[in-house]
């Protein structure tokens, strides 16, 4: 009985200990379930309101989009985060090129106002002015309006594969100006197809007579004799478009020598007024996926990184703007920095609101530095992942790739929902967010104790939220130049254009018989050709035109 009483009184230290070990267990269990719950209560609160329908789509440079600028403000400031700009926004514009005031804009014949866009449209060198006359169209007055058909300079150069219809009818409106004509109309009289359009980006001399392009079937029926006259007025008025665009940036100072930069869009599509919605529903596109779902974990990963015991690096907090146009936040900000820095490393999030087993997380940027080779695979472990090692892609991250800086590119994958009406809050997986962002903690808590992690280069491949061509030229694009046709801005290895020769600053014109006039020209273009179709490129080079044979 001694025996029992004095093992008991030996074992009871060991059970209160055992019994303290348990309850400290159970506490911190507690207390990391309470902050998953907060933590998802603030991305669904963050997400329903910057995918709402009151902030109409995001759309660049609109009320809406300033509505979730100021929101993401007020965030920063409550959470104290250090402004290295007024009031944590970096402000810029952009030039969309030459747009024409639809309301000022018109030509009309007799009585008949025509459809602008439907049945004429003014060309971009045309002058902002205004004209009327007594007209004819088969002959050529001084101080009239005058016609040109391009039908027959067509037909004459139907093999002339160096013929520009574009030059051909600046030099047409040149010569007509010159012999005082009043304006001048350019019509097709025969249905042979001419490429004639509104090129936005022209910066080509303007003409000093309003010039507009009619349709063959407008033509047909409003000026159906020749030989008659019609009284003609018609008005041109151009502007330059510029779009304003709004960064948000927030910063954590520890006083380190390196930063880790962690960004994230919130621009999205408004209601599909720039031509990169997928349906066609003039409606609100809210993007809560694409990309409310990244702006809210960063949001979040602020709010820890603020409190958190990993001071080896600062933190730059970049919401960027206008990346739905083509980067232009990320580029900007890497151009004019509003913080001097030396980055360590950069985190981009990009629709990570679908993670599920049919929508794995994808790591973009893997083979960008060789530490993620080193780490991810078993941080990334408990959750079904994917690797891509190119650090491009159709993201801000591709704008640091640029720059020689290590990038991790977190994405669950494109869906059905993608740049539609549909990309909605309710199909947000917030469970999955929440692992995506402990997995990020984890990854930043890894790498504290490092020094500035060693960039790569690597090959690109296709990941990314794009659509899917079945050929590539292999080229990165600049996407904030404003001129006609397509700058690069690097090539990929071993792709067709680093095997040609192509370099930084060559800027695209044509492919094939298709010309290149922008970025939606150049994705129309590529979707018409396949594996094994040999072409013809041509491309401009300091003000001199070459031409490359090319097989997909």
């Amino acid at each position: 009985m001694r025996k029992i009483v004095l093992v008991l009184l030996l074992a009871s230290p060991l059970f209160s200990f055992t019994q303290s070990k348990r309850k400290l267990l159970k506490l911190a269990a507690e207390k990391l379930r309470i902050e998953k719950i907060e933590l998802i209560d603030n991305l669904k609160k963050h997400i329903t309101f910057l995918a709402s329908d009151s902030l109409e789509g995001r759309r660049t440079g609109t009320i809406g989009e300033k509505l979730a600028m100021n929101y993401l403000v007020n965030q920063y400031k409550l959470i104290g985060l250090e402004s290295t700009t007024t009031n944590y926004i970096q402000k810029f514009s952009t030039n969309e090129g030459k747009i024409f005031n639809d309301q000022t804009t018109f030509l009309k014949i007799n009585s008949n106002y025509l459809k602008l866009n439907e049945d004429f449209f003014p060309l971009a060198f045309s002058a902002s002015s205004k004209t009327s006359s007594k007209a004819t169209v088969a002959l050529k007055e001084s101080n009239e309006i005058w016609f040109c058909d391009v039908s027959k300079e067509i037909e004459e150069n139907k093999s002339n594969t160096h013929f520009d219809i574009n030059e051909y009818i600046k030099k047409a409106a040149t010569k007509a100006a010159n012999q005082n004509a009043s304006g001048l109309i350019f019509f097709n009289s025969t249905n042979t197809a001419d490429n004639i359009s509104f090129l936005k980006k022209d910066k080509s001399n303007i003409a000093t007579i309003p010039v507009v392009y009619i349709t063959n079937q407008a033509f047909q029926k409003y000026f159906n004799d020749s030989i008659i006259t019609y009284d003609i007025n018609l008005k041109i008025e151009l502007t330059e478009s510029l779009r304003e665009v709004n960064n948000v940036v927030g910063y954590i100072d520890n006083n380190a020598k390196n930063t880790i930069i962690l960004g994230a869009h919130y621009d999205h599509l408004g209601f599909g007024e720039d031509k990169n919605a997928l349906d066609n529903n003039h409606a609100v596109h809210n993007g809560a996926d694409d990309n409310a779902s990244g702006s809210a974990a960063l949001i979040e990963l602020a709010k820890i990184l603020k409190q958190s015991n990993n001071k080896n690096n600062n933190y730059l907090i970049i919401h960027f703007s206008g990346e739905e146009l083509g980067l232009l936040g990320s580029k900007y900000w890497l151009e004019n920095p509003t913080k001097n820095i030396i980055p360590n490393y950069m985190i981009n999030m990009d629709m990570i609101g679908r993670y599920d087993t049919s929508h794995k997380l994808t790591i973009g940027g893997f083979g960008t530095s060789p530490i993620w080779g080193e780490i991810l695979p078993t941080l990334s472990s408990s959750i079904i992942s994917k690797f891509d090692s190119t650090g491009s892609g159709p993201s801000d991250h591709a704008s640091f790739y640029r720059k020689d800086i290590p990038v991790l590119f977190f994405f669950t994958g494109s869906h059905s929902d993608y740049h539609k009406t549909t990309d909605d809050v309710d199909k947000i997986n917030f469970e999955g967010e929440y692992e995506i962002i402990k997995l990020i903690l984890k990854i930043i808590a890894t790498t504290d104790s490092k020094n500035k992690l060693e960039f790569t280069k690597t090959r690109e491949t296709s990941t990314g939220k794009s659509n899917k061509f079945n050929v590539s030229l292999g080229v990165i694009p600049d996407y904030g130049y404003s001129g006609i046709g397509v700058k690069i801005d690097g090539v990929s290895s071993g792709k067709i254009a680093e095997k040609i020769g192509l370099l930084a600053g060559d800027i695209l014109i044509q492919l094939g018989d298709y010309k290149i006039t922008d970025m939606m020209s150049y994705m129309q273009t590529l979707g018409k050709f396949k594996k094994q179709d040999k072409t013809i490129l041509k491309i401009i080079r300091k003000d001199k035109e070459f031409e490359f044979e090319i097989l997909f």
